[in-house]
């Protein structure tokens, strides 16, 4: 049976964890606290990185969360979670690659600064510019490429359902609202949403762990101490 290891709290593992649902795969859940679990031998034989996810399907290890879904879908096609036109793929793909690489980045601002410094605000500018876009690519379909769910639904579904709990209304954008409730009627979404208690618990390991990264960073290196 496929091995799934995963935090719940982690935006990455919950993509892995709905398209396992929507395919209706089997796995194993097995669950990492990462309180230092993470960092063990024999997870870190598995992902050398120590983050989540990670999946072993017979025998074969995957990691990375966009990888693991387009082995799922290649391995376990059905049902369908990418299109087959070009211009519905290519859609499928620009909401993947923006969701990770343009709203998630500036995610981190929302939950480490405070709400009136200039980063944060930089960072609300930056949100809005990408629900704007992907209000675009929607256009007038049900899910992002047509009229079934896709793995850019669950993608961006999976960042975007942090913006409401960080105060980002989807108010301004009544297409996406749409969208947005769309999915949450889902019964694969409903198994895996945060609920607050657990997002602010992902908030305060966040910043703990930011401020500890940050730390490390600027610390003076023994030599370079006993130098100056």
């Amino acid at each position: 049976m496929l091995k799934f290891y995963y935090n719940p709290r982690s935006p990455m593992a919950r993509r892995v964890w709905q398209t396992l649902l929507e395919k209706e795969i089997l796995f194993d859940p097995i669950l990492l606290s990462l309180n230092g679990d993470q960092l063990q031998p024999e997870y870190l034989n598995l992902n050398p990185f120590h983050h989540v996810p990670v999946i072993v399907d017979d025998g074969l290890r995957v990691i990375e969360s966009l990888a693991i879904l387009d082995y799922l879908e290649a391995k376990y096609p059905t049902p369908a979670l990418l299109p087959k036109e070009a211009e519905a793929l290519a859609t499928v793909r620009m909401v993947q690659m923006v969701a990770t690489h343009e709203l998630l980045p500036k995610m981190i601002s929302l939950i480490s600064e405070t709400e009136d410094s200039p980063k944060c605000l930089q960072a609300k500018e930056h949100i809005d510019k990408v629900l704007k876009f992907l209000t675009d690519c929607l256009g007038n379909s049900s899910y992002f490429g047509g009229e079934q769910l896709t793995l850019a639904d669950i993608v961006a579904g999976c960042d975007l359902s942090l913006l409401p709990k960080l105060g980002v209304s989807f108010s301004h954008y009544p297409k996406l609202n749409d969208w947005f409730e769309r999915l949450m009627q889902r019964e694969a979404w409903q198994k895996t949403e945060l609920s607050t208690e657990d997002f602010e618990k992902f908030k305060r390991v966040f910043v703990k762990l930011r401020s500890r990264k940050l730390t490390n960073k600027h610390r003076v290196h023994p030599v370079q101490e006993e130098k100056t």
